[in-house]
């Protein structure tokens, strides 16, 4: 067994490009000299360098830590600052070369890594007990190309001031200076908007890209549940060429959004990419060209479009990371984000499962708006679509209205226990008055219009379902919500007979959501109507498959339409597609 040490110089080829050819060349073999002489004070061996990495193996495992240590400290002398990752494993030789699985766990551990951090596999950390070495828990992660999840653990590396000797073991080595503090990351998603880049070679464009940052992070701060930095610690970045690892550790934030802003004559193009600073991966990139008829429009269109597509990604890769966690770990938030895909499914076998987990979110927050609001959810599909039980009806409406009572500054809380209003209750003043409440604190949540969408249809307002659905699908056309705007779409081309629309809406709600039985239900109304009974009759099989004891009367019940002559009309069409009565 071989313990695996692979080092990498953090932000290498901008660092190039500000040095030149020259002093990059100088520094390079400056590094070179000093891992080389900790590779041999510490009995390392040098199995291969490739520009500014190297690959090193050792036979004490506790040695080869101590020394990715010394390398660290040693090479932060020359103002370099590398990640190293650490491995234990059996490697194997061919021809003076070393491979196997456990050199590359190695190598992607060191890509895994901060700048000027000793990270170690779960591996190599329990083969290092009892040496005296002290670890902080880095959680688990996925490593690309290497099946699993891998428990991951970085070095408590013993830093002082400036020309203070540091003593770890038999390891003495002199500091160059202190590290930059690491900020703790906040218990909800966090963000830096960094400034995008000017890249219309004017100057005098730096305003707009400016003020594109700036309507941004003001969008983003009206997202309740996302922290998001301050301007002015963001702009602090500006011009420099920095790693998104380093900028989240010193800003504290889980995520780095940065950009562009290329304008020629009339045109300008944003280019936009959401980051996990913690592993430097790309969530999300887009870019967008507009004509600039009228700069501050198009400002804020940009604007609210980038908005609405960061907040569905953000909650995405949240739910993601809550998945990894440990059982033993999970706090109400981590249990909220848990909860969310069951809720998503709009059915109540889901929603059981979701509620299991809710409940004891808001066991650890009482006054826990986001849980109260989906907690009212489950429970609206579990009374709609489950038995009509008044106590389920009540427990629905009870955290509905805790919701609004505590969440008055939360928007997705506020649509969302709108619209279990209007679905219990009819009241659909409330649910609309909830509604506006939510677009007032954020204009851009696709949530609160997919929302607004179906309740705006039930009341008879089509053309503004029409809008507000057409606005959410556009905000975030990749969301896992994007089923409700177009059931939304769906019901409001129905009302108004324009069942070809009603069709094509439906199909991508079904699309979108294949669990939920709604879309299907309109998919056959709208069908039979265009008499297209054979396509009506299938689509009414696909439903009966999802919702068993569905009836044409249990599916009126959940269409919700103000007005009776709507329901008897989706009624007298699910009865041409051969649902039962």
């Amino acid at each position: 067994m071989a313990t695996i040490l692979f080092t990498d110089i953090v932000g290498s080829t901008d660092l190039a490009v500000r040095l030149g050819d020259r002093e990059w060349q100088r520094l390079v073999a400056g590094h070179h000299a000093a891992v080389r002489r900790e590779l041999h004070r510490f009995r390392g061996r040098e199995v291969d360098t490739s520009g500014d990495g190297f690959f090193a193996t050792f036979d004490q495992p506790a040695q080869a830590v101590r020394a990715a240590d010394a390398i660290v400290a040693a090479v932060a002398r020359l103002g370099v600052s590398i990640r190293a990752g650490l491995h234990a494993g059996e490697a194997v030789a061919a021809e003076e070369k070393i491979g196997g699985i456990a050199v590359h766990i190695a190598n992607r551990v060191m890509s895994a890594a901060e700048p000027d951090e000793v990270l170690v596999s779960g591996t190599l950390r329990d083969l290092v007990a009892g040496s005296g070495l002290e670890f902080n828990d880095r959680g688990l992660r996925e490593l690309k190309g290497v099946p699993g999840e891998w428990h991951l653990w970085a070095l408590v590396r013993k830093v002082t001031d400036a020309g203070q000797d540091v003593v770890d073991g038999a390891v003495r080595v002199l500091v160059a200076g202190p590290a930059r503090p690491t900020l703790p990351l906040p218990d909800k998603p966090s963000i830096a908007v960094l400034p995008f880049t000017n890249l219309s070679g004017d100057p005098e464009q730096d305003y707009f890209a400016d003020g594109m940052v700036e309507d941004i992070i003001t969008g983003l701060s009206r997202v309740k549940w996302i922290f998001v930095i301050a301007r002015n610690s963001s702009f602090a970045y500006r011009g420099k060429a920095m790693d998104v690892k380093q900028v989240g550790r010193e800003l504290g934030v889980r995520y780095v959004l940065e950009g562009s802003v290329r304008r020629s004559g009339n045109r300008v193009r944003i280019a936009a990419q959401l980051i996990d600073a913690g592993t430097g991966t790309h969530i999300w990139a887009d870019h967008y060209d507009r004509a600039l008829d009228d700069i501050f429009a198009v400002q804020d269109e940009l604007t609210i479009s980038v908005v609405g597509v960061i907040e569905p990604t953000l909650r995405k890769a949240e739910i993601e990371r809550a998945r990894r966690k440990r059982p033993d770990s999970l706090d109400a938030y981590d249990l909220y984000l848990r909860a969310l895909p069951f809720a998503f499914t709009a059915m109540p076998q889901d929603a059981d499962k979701g509620l299991t987990l809710l409940v004891r979110a808001i066991e650890l927050e009482p006054d826990y708006a986001a849980a109260h609001a989906m907690i009212a959810w489950c429970h609206e599909q579990r009374y709609l679509r489950g038995g009509l039980h008044e106590e389920v009806k009540q427990a629905a409406l009870y955290h509905a209205r805790t919701a609004i009572a505590v969440g008055g500054d939360d928007a997705a809380a506020l649509a969302t226990a709108g619209f279990v209003i209007a679905v219990i209750e009819y009241d659909y003043e409330t649910a609309t008055a909830a509604f506006d409440r939510s677009f007032a604190l954020s204009s851009s949540s696709a949530l609160a219009l997919g929302f607004s969408s179906i309740v705006r249809a039930w009341k008879g307002d089509d053309p503004t379902a029409v809008d507000h659905a057409t606005r959410a699908i556009r905000l975030s056309p990749f969301d896992p919500l994007l089923y409700l705007p177009y059931v939304g779409l769906a019901y409001a081309h129905f009302a108004a007979g324009r069942f070809e629309e009603a069709t094509a809406a439906a199909g991508r709600a079904s699309q979108s959501n294949p669990k939920f039985s709604m879309p299907y239900v309109l998919h056959a109304a709208a069908l039979a109507n265009l008499g297209r009974g054979e396509e009506a009759r299938a689509v009414a099989d696909r439903l009966r498959e999802v919702e068993p004891d569905l009836t044409v009367s249990t599916a009126i019940r959940s269409a919700r339409f103000a007005n009776p002559d709507k329901n008897a009309e989706l009624g007298n069409a699910l009865l041409l597609a051969g649902l039962p009565e």
